[in-house]
């Protein structure tokens, strides 16, 4: 069993909590960075390979500068994330925009800052034209539907999700974009997400290069590069084990080999665009225990919620708890562990077996690097929490506020309520 290990001690999380106050999220630049490397390095056969970070995941520029000075790039889906990769300095075509029922202005910003344009659906391409004019470069979202199994809960099967064009709308869409001038081609694909099975990315692999090879056979249309999507999962569970990057990689570079290569059809560039398996395992949500409630359950309280990690009242979604200065202790209580928001699946835990807790323990949530921070929200008038970068140098940088009371009431006008 893989041993959940954090990158600090109790006392300098305590440095930290008598600065910023709980809760906040917290991410490891350092171990960021390595991981970042060996995902480049586990690709370093392909003719060209270009990470394009999921935005979506970690929505923060000073992360995504991070990940830039690495050489990735982003992959955007709305015109909030087309901001944050501009504010980070990641221009042109080190900018991916895949979005799905796109009003005409976010294609405009993506063309503006020289993102490649990856579109949803079919109907898209005029609507394109109409808003912005086609572009140099384009791509293309392919679902499989049923020609492809799996799929999972955050996704669903391909046939039942709403993105990308079918197999025979792939070829008309091609065709229609190649007679209103586009000179460059790319696809695309993302049908699973969190998997942690390395097959399954290689079979992805395998279907886009044999696609790849129909396009160019019935079309004459050479694609550029292929984006294989993200989707790779880590290990939230401690029994569970990581994706190989290196095993994928090495199926990915025969399946090259054979489809690609063999074929006349190389070089073709290899992009994917992780957002989970990038940042996931290198952020905390730091919590402390507020309460504690014996009725029909033992409850522990906590000053975070769903608000700042709702994976697991969304999914059912595993996430592993240590409880600080306690992490040698025997885990011989049952508790539950809860935020303080007015919905009864506000629980991080349930039935978990934990050390003894007390009111003021230190409570660290693993895994909330991403998809964390980034879903949070204001029900309850639940204020999101600030984030954090633990610097290599093992200094902290404050990297987003906590939300004030002020905040929240912005966008509100009392003065129309004075009698």
């Amino acid at each position: 069993m893989a041993e959940k290990l954090l990158p600090f001690n109790k006392l300098q999380l305590e440095e930290i909590i008598d600065q910023y106050g709980t809760p906040f999220h917290i991410y490891d630049e350092q171990a960021i960075r390595k991981n970042a490397r060996r995902l480049i390095e586990a690709f370093s056969w392909a003719p060209e390979f270009k990470e394009y970070f999921a935005v979506k995941a970690t929505p923060n520029p000073y992360i995504l500068k991070v990940l830039r000075e690495e050489g990735f790039g982003a992959d955007c889906s709305s015109m909030a994330e087309l901001i944050l990769a501009e504010k980070a300095r990641i221009f042109d075509e080190n900018i991916m925009f895949s979005s799905n029922n796109t009003p005409g202005q976010e294609y405009q910003k993506a063309k503006e800052l020289g993102a490649i344009i990856n579109l949803d659906d079919i109907s898209h391409i005029e609507y394109l034209e109409k808003n912005v004019g086609m572009p140099q470069i384009i791509s293309f979202r392919y679902n499989p539907g049923r020609l492809r199994d799996g799929g999972n809960s955050i996704i669903g099967k391909p046939a039942d999700a709403k993105y990308g064009l079918t197999k025979s709308q792939i070829f008309e869409a091609y065709k229609m974009a190649q007679e209103k001038g586009v000179e460059r081609f790319g696809i695309h694909t993302m049908i699973i997400s969190n998997e942690l099975d390395s097959k399954y990315f290689v079979e992805t692999a395998i279907m886009m290069f044999k696609l790849i090879g129909e396009i160019y056979d019935q079309l004459g249309i050479r694609i550029e590069f292929v984006n294989l999507g993200g989707g790779i999962g880590i290990p939230y569970r401690p029994e569970q084990e990581p994706v190989s990057l290196e095993a994928v990689s090495q199926g990915i570079k025969e399946a090259y080999e054979q489809h690609i290569v063999a074929k006349g059809l190389d070089p073709l560039k290899i992009a994917m665009e992780s957002g989970r398996m990038i940042l996931g395992p290198y952020g905390y949500l730091v919590t402390k225990v507020l309460h504690k409630k014996e009725i029909y359950k033992n409850y522990v309280g906590v000053d975070a919620c769903m608000a700042n990690l709702m994976r697991p009242a969304l999914y059912g979604a595993y996430h592993h708890i240590t409880v600080m200065g306690k992490e040698d202790w025997p885990h011989d209580y049952i508790y539950d562990v809860t935020g303080g928001l007015c919905e009864n699946n506000d629980k991080f835990a349930i039935d978990r077996a934990l050390p003894q807790m007390d009111i003021g323990d230190i409570v660290v949530i693993h895994d909330a690097g991403a998809h964390g921070h980034a879903m949070g929200f204001n029900y309850n008038g639940k204020l999101r929490s600030a984030e954090l970068l633990l610097k290599e140098d093992g200094s902290v940088e404050l990297i987003r506020r906590a939300e004030t009371l002020e905040d929240l009431f912005a966008t509100l006008d009392f003065s129309g309520l004075e009698d």
